[in-house]
């Protein structure tokens, strides 16, 4: 296959970037509108599948009605004016079935100090409730003193608030990235090949996600990843590239012999990283919530198109550049270049790398005990979910959140409801049953009983605390223990982050499972040893358990609001670790096979045990360091998000890419590759023979020659 592709780049070099620019232009047409058309609906947290949601089918069903209001709009108490053209509005609104609240409605529709009402809006089960919010919105947003909040405003606030952000982080994420480019490549042609990788790779990943979207509902929270993770592969596949034909160049001069030992070498590691990567990204779908299996599909969607992406479209743009690959760098910067490719044994990675291997225990105790360290305060994580308080404090829904909990009695804008099978005439046993629920402790108000026809009785119950608390998630545990008249279903949020937990914790061991097997596999097939994929297991999950602890340490404590510009929820999204733990694990076995191939090679090339780990380390150390930069600058750009759970993966993602460049590469490696020497290498003569005959490697010892200069 390498071969076929060298050959495709020398051969046809200008047809292949003559299709690329048609591919570019019809997937901009394609898969550009793709936002519109992904799942924004406000389950992508939930497990459809779990009695959270079935509780809500049996009261829509029964009632045709929704369980729950969908938009809730508050206003001062004496503008009647307000009050009645909100009503108004509401009630000429086809998809409303129940309209209810203002002063006339009762003490509980008006706040403590009796400044302000309320008003509900309860939608039909049948209709398109996304359609009626956006709706309703733009009529009451045009209504003086009127602020509207709810399970609908809310989710659409989140969802264009997702989409603001992400045009905020490309605007900032691509001229940082350029510089930081131009400061490793010293090169202004080498610095922008990067970045044009990663537009195709976006442009592309779009449209196939777009066609996937026509079979299996994509959340549009996955336009994120796609743009961040998208951009960052890309230019991470691009680095190793670029990196190694400009090493070529030095090595043979331009032409073709360049390409075949690139893409021979580079070029092979990339394909089987992104094959390591997607695997990363096919464990996110043994879960049944629509986030997380569609993050899943966008990390493997990106990482095969950056690497296909690379390893065609570069080497036709290095066919017909040659060395003008190098255009756009002060003679300067040229021989610093060459003086750094010829100078492997006086580098700053190969010293480095040779002073670990003299004191490999203590540099190896020292580098587990700080990532052990930093993952501590994870012991102690909290989770929450998704509601009103991810947005921006003075965002409408946020403020009717916060207005109702805190200036109402018994108010709620998503309460815990409970559907309770029983005839319409047996009103005593659930009122009783009801009154059972009012007593429990985390319990603030309980709804009158309600009817809602087919032998389903709906009661909703507020609870003292916010709806993500951990108390008010104890509720409902609380209410499903609790003896009923029958088995009852307990739905709203509360109950959904209930039920999306144990999803998550159902799903996991598969997860891990896939996760282990692709990086073993992929590891094996590289190095032909068992030893080496069972030390980057070990060295992903300390990187993992350091980045989660970063994230307790900062998110959940409430570290850094002020800089980070945002409030702490005291939990982490109960998503983000998974998602993370996934995807760091993908990356981190990303930079091992980078590395590894690397050492191997100088090793089958003729090195010594520690020769070929301070060449290897040396040989990749500039660039995978610049890697893991340019990573961070791509992901770590969405830490700007307004959406706190976006800011988690932002800053998630790039801490682990940081820790896993510096202390496991710098410290961890070498050091545990000088304790073991040639064990590091072994494995049973059965796995032996069949690595001989399946096995893969980077390069051959004719491509190893010294760099001559």
């Amino acid at each position: 296959m390498f071969a076929a592709l060298a050959r495709l780049a020398n051969t046809y070099p200008r047809r292949v970037l003559a299709i690329t620019v048609l591919f570019f232009a019809v997937a901009g047409a394609l898969g550009g509108p793709v936002a519109s058309l992904l799942n924004s609906d406000n389950d992508s947290f939930s497990d459809t599948g779990a009695e959270s949601a079935k509780a809500l089918e049996r009261i829509e069903k029964a009632s045709g009605e929704m369980a729950s209001p969908d938009l809730i709009a508050v206003m001062p108490a004496k503008d009647t004016a307000a009050l009645d053209e909100t009503l108004s509005i509401l009630k000429s609104e086809k998809n409303v079935a129940q309209v209810a609240g203002g002063p006339d409605s009762g003490p509980a529709f008006v706040s403590k100090d009796g400044s302000k009402t309320y008003v509900v809006a309860i939608y039909k089960s049948h209709g398109d409730p996304d359609s009626t919010t956006e709706h309703l919105r733009d009529e009451l947003g045009e209504v003086d003193g009127v602020t509207i909040g709810g399970f609908g405003p809310a989710y659409q606030q989140v969802n264009e608030q997702v989409e603001s952000d992400l045009v905020k982080a490309e605007l900032i994420a691509f001229p940082l990235l350029f510089l930081v480019s131009l400061w490793v490549f010293r090169s202004a042609v080498a610095a922008l090949l990067p970045l044009l990788v990663g537009g195709i790779t976006i442009v592309g990943s779009l449209l196939v996600v777009r066609g996937i979207n026509e079979f299996v509902d994509i959340s549009i929270f996955a336009l994120n990843l796609i743009t961040g993770l998208g951009l960052g592969l890309a230019i991470d596949y691009s680095l190793f590239l670029v990196s190694r034909y400009r090493e070529e160049l030095v090595r043979t001069g331009p032409g073709p012999e360049a390409i075949r030992r690139t893409i021979a070498t580079a070029g092979r590691t990339v394909v089987f990283s992104a094959v390591t990567v997607a695997g990363a990204g096919l464990a996110l779908l043994v879960f049944p919530l629509r986030f997380l299996y569609s993050m899943g599909i966008g990390v493997s969607i990106v990482a095969l198109m950056a690497a296909a992406v690379s390893v065609i479209v570069l080497p036709a743009l290095f066919a017909v550049l040659q060395h003008r690959v190098n255009a756009g760098s002060p003679k300067r910067w040229q021989r610093a270049q060459a003086a750094e490719i010829a100078a492997e044994k006086h580098g700053f990675w190969y010293q480095l790398s040779k002073f670990v291997m003299r004191f490999p225990i203590a540099i190896a105790l020292t580098g587990t005990a700080i990532l052990l360290a930093l993952g501590s305060p994870f012991l102690g994580v909290k989770f929450t979910g998704v509601d009103a308080t991810v947005l921006p404090k003075d965002a409408s829904a946020h403020v009717v959140d916060t207005t109702l909990r805190t200036e109402f009695v018994g108010a709620e804008s998503l309460p815990i409801i409970v559907a309770l099978p029983a005839a319409e005439s047996d009103t005593a046993e659930v009122t009783a049953y009801a009154s059972q629920l009012g007593e429990l402790d985390s319990a603030a108000a309980v709804s009158e009983p309600r009817y809602r026809g087919g032998d389903t009785w709906q009661i909703d119950v507020s609870s003292k605390f916010p709806t993500m608390d951990e108390k008010s998630l104890d509720l409902v545990t609380e209410i499903r223990e609790l003896k009923a008249p029958e088995p009852v279903l307990v739905g709203g949020a509360a109950a959904e982050q209930v039920d999306q937990v144990h999803a998550i914790k159902a799903g996991v061991p598969l997860a891990m499972l896939i996760l282990v097997i692709v990086t073993f596999i992929t590891l094996f097939l590289m190095t032909g040893s068992v030893v080496l994929p069972i030390k980057a297991l070990i060295m992903n999950v300390l990187t993992i358990t350091a980045t989660f602890g970063i994230l307790v340490l900062i998110f959940q404590e409430g570290r850094f609001q002020g800089p980070l510009d945002y409030v702490s929820q005291g939990a982490l999204e109960s998503t983000q670790p998974v998602f993370l733990f996934a995807v760091v694990f993908g990356l981190s076995t990303d930079y091992a096979v980078f590395l590894l191939t690397r050492i191997k090679e100088a090793r089958d090339a003729g090195a010594g045990e520690r020769e070929s780990v301070a060449l290897g380390l040396q040989r990749t150390g500039r660039i995978v360091t610049a890697a893991a930069l340019l990573f961070a600058v791509a992901l770590g750009s969405f830490a700007t998000s307004e959406i706190i759970f976006i800011k988690q993966l932002g800053i998630g993602t790039a801490a682990a890419v940081l820790i896993d460049a510096t202390i496991v590469r710098a410290m961890l490696v070498p050091s545990l590759m000088a304790l073991l020497g040639k064990r590091n290498w072994w494995a049973p003569k059965p796995l032996r023979k069949l690595h001989d005959r399946i096995g893969l490697s980077e390069g051959e010892p004719d491509e190893l020659e010294p760099v001559k200069v």
